[in-house]
């Protein structure tokens, strides 16, 4: 079955690209109602969504993309009590629509320009999950790793620095495990289970749905953000560059990312700076727009040689690349929280933690962590979530720890991933598989061991949860 639309360039071998231009503010929140739906007809998104838009002279009304929305991801026909658009940004129609009538807001032609401009640096930050599969647009198989290739295209079309989010991931990951010991030592207003919040359309899933559940999301801002907030803060005072010539890129699987980098508290390097109008992020390109952008540039992605990354920001863990998967933030973390906790690297187990993994919608494991034992969850796919985060609003559940990640499979299978008539499953284990490969094969397998890791906290930050990275790196969701 087709997933999506190809649409075939000029040029290249690119099977995908769609055109549009730019978005919007971010809506209020309040308690959510179900409303009933009297009638299939296509999803109504509002001219104000800064994720993604609908072109109603591409769509055919066949109500698909809002059958998709009600029955499998569970978030259409349940609105607001003020009546808010219950979007929460995640992008899966786009992959569902096969006409091409809803798609990401672009941005590449903004991305462009700013590569364009002589008073500009511009630094893309690449994501985990697309370097696993921008090669789909290309003929590459599903999962091929060309994480090389997207830096030396990158660099070829004129973007002055690339930068590896598995850093940022690992810096999520001190942050995020020294909150989980702090929230277990102290609890009160820090309430168990924490939630992971690195994925923007889970975060607004919970402030549409279950708002009571928001003191459980972890403070942590997501990877790409940290790098955003780090590329105008630190490396341009490592770098020597002025923090206002900087045009910040997220490439990202999500299209959620196109609203987070809007969120108030995403400009805590503005602030820093005395310039509260700068965001720490300032352009979000899904994987599609990755493949758009080098097009436009003429770019025969085939001949592009590999390219590594720079020496400041550009080294990951294998924690950090395994941020793609579902499950995969959950062991991460769970890795340096038993470094934190014992003084010393995990057992074997942790390397291959069988239990978080996998593709099942929810996997409960309770992970003996040498001091003590935690009882852990993953979720993914919102359709999934109700039964699980009513059981723990009630108090029928006890977990320490719940990653979520609104789109099925996580990053790997984010609503800005290429489209592809491939079945979904296997789409997405052969991404997975690409991660955990990397993993495995990686030389440094825990965050904390990352050298530039422990530099940027010697050199910059301090310590995790100290006052700087508190506040540069956190967020708060109240």
């Amino acid at each position: 079955m087709m997933y999506g639309t190809a649409f075939l360039l000029s040029t290249g071998k690119l099977t995908g690209c769609r055109s549009l231009e730019v978005p919007a503010a971010q809506a209020p929140v309040q308690e959510p109602v179900r409303q009933a739906v009297s009638r299939s007809g296509p999803l109504q998104i509002r001219s104000d969504n800064p994720s993604i838009r609908h072109t109603y002279d591409n769509c055919g009304e066949c109500g698909g993309c809002q059958n998709f929305c009600q029955n499998t991801m569970d978030v259409f026909g349940r609105t607001t009590a003020g009546g808010e658009d219950a979007c929460t940004y995640c992008g899966q129609c786009t992959i569902f629509c096969t006409r091409g009538a809803i798609t990401e807001r672009f941005h590449y032609r903004q991305v462009s320009g700013a590569i364009a401009a002589s008073d500009k640096i511009v630094i893309a930050t690449t994501a985990p999950a697309i370097r696993v599969a921008l090669g789909e647009m290309y003929g590459y198989p599903a999962g091929t790793n060309v994480e090389g290739r997207i830096v030396g295209a990158m660099k070829h079309i004129g973007v002055d620095h690339v930068l590896d989010a598995t850093f940022g991931a690992d810096l999520t990951v001190m942050e995020e495990a020294a909150e989980l010991l702090k929230r277990l030592e102290n609890g009160g207003n820090n309430p168990l289970p924490m939630f992971t919040s690195c994925c923007p359309a889970w975060v607004r899933y919970v402030r549409l749905f279950y708002p009571r559940l928001l003191p459980n999301l972890s403070t942590v801002k997501s990877p790409l953000l940290m790098q955003g907030v780090l590329a105008k803060t630190y490396f341009a005072q490592k770098m020597g560059i002025d923090p206002a010539r900087i045009v910040s890129v997220a490439l990202t699987p999500c299209t959620a990312k196109k609203a987070e980098i809007l969120l108030a508290g995403m400009n805590s390097a503005g602030v820093k700076h005395g310039k509260t109008q700068m965001h720490d992020v300032d352009y979000a390109l899904t994987t599609r727009e990755i493949a758009y952008l080098l097009n436009s540039s003429n770019v025969n992605f085939d001949e592009m040689p590999d390219a590594p990354y720079g020496d400041l920001m550009g080294t990951g863990s294998g924690a950090g690349m395994i941020f793609g998967n579902t499950g995969g933030v959950m062991e991460a973390a769970l890795r340096t929280a038993y470094r934190f906790l014992n003084g010393r690297n995990p057992p074997a187990k942790f390397f291959n933690l069988t239990s978080v993994r996998g593709l099942e919608s929810l996997r409960r494991a309770s992970v003996d962590m040498g001091r003590r034992t935690l009882n852990v969850a993953v979720v993914h796919g919102t359709g999934n979530l109700r039964p699980f985060l009513d059981s723990i609003q009630n108090g029928a559940s006890n977990y320490d720890f719940v990653e979520v990640m609104a789109c099925a499979g996580g990053c790997i299978g984010g609503g800005g991933q290429p489209v592809t008539a491939m079945d979904p499953v296997e789409l997405k284990r052969l991404r997975k598989d690409g991660l955990y490969h990397h993993d495995n094969n990686s030389a440094i397998r825990v965050s904390y061991d990352n050298p530039q890791i422990k530099a940027v906290y010697r050199d910059f930050l301090g310590e995790p949860l100290g006052a700087k990275a508190k506040r540069l790196l956190h967020t708060y969701h109240i």
